[in-house]
């Protein structure tokens, strides 16, 4: 799969500072408050895995799943909600968790579906990349870790058509296998 890259934006040393550095800003936001993680599925798993062991806070974890992706690499504008959450967010503190924010329709969705149908008391949002150059949505992150250029990445949970998810770094996919 290697040589389907381009380049490599983040190798595995990189990727394991970012997370480090978001779960120690996350910590010290939320010390002393109920914090429920919802990882948003299925591009956030692996990210979300490697930074909840390292949030040393008392929280709940839960998932939901949500697309407005079909197969290719544009989004269709409808979100969809595959999986909700289980637990109680009823006047608690969320912290929503995805692998990248591109256009924002699905967490901006997401967000609004949370607060009008659970009531927390807040939402927050981090992303592991953020691409401000597609954003169509009016939303933005509250923890980055890393701002991209319009490039397609894939790996650490990214994908392209349910492929290169388990990558253990991020690279640039070459245009000429999305296109």
């Amino acid at each position: 799969m290697r040589s389907d890259m381009e380049s490599i934006l983040a190798d595995e040393r990189e990727l394991s500072d970012i997370v480090c550095d978001l779960a120690e800003r996350i910590c010290s936001d939320y010390s002393g408050k109920d914090l429920v993680i919802i990882g948003v599925l299925k591009g956030s798993f692996i990210f979300l895995a490697d930074l909840v062991r390292r949030i040393d806070l008392r929280c709940t974890l839960d998932f939901l799943s949500a697309s407005s992706y079909g197969a290719g690499t544009v989004s269709t504008g409808c979100v969809r909600i595959k999986k909700d959450i289980d637990c109680s967010i009823e006047g608690r503190d969320v912290l929503l968790v995805e692998d990248i924010l591109d256009s924002g329709n699905t967490l901006f969705n997401v967000r609004n579906y949370l607060f009008d149908k659970y009531r927390p008391a807040s939402i927050s949002i981090c992303t592991l990349f953020d691409k401000p150059s597609r954003r169509t949505a009016d939303i933005s992150a509250d923890y980055v870790g890393m701002t991209v250029d319009d490039s397609f990445i894939v790996g650490y949970g990214l994908d392209y058509d349910e492929k290169y998810r388990n990558l253990p770094y991020v690279g640039i996919l070459r245009p000429e296998i999305y296109t």
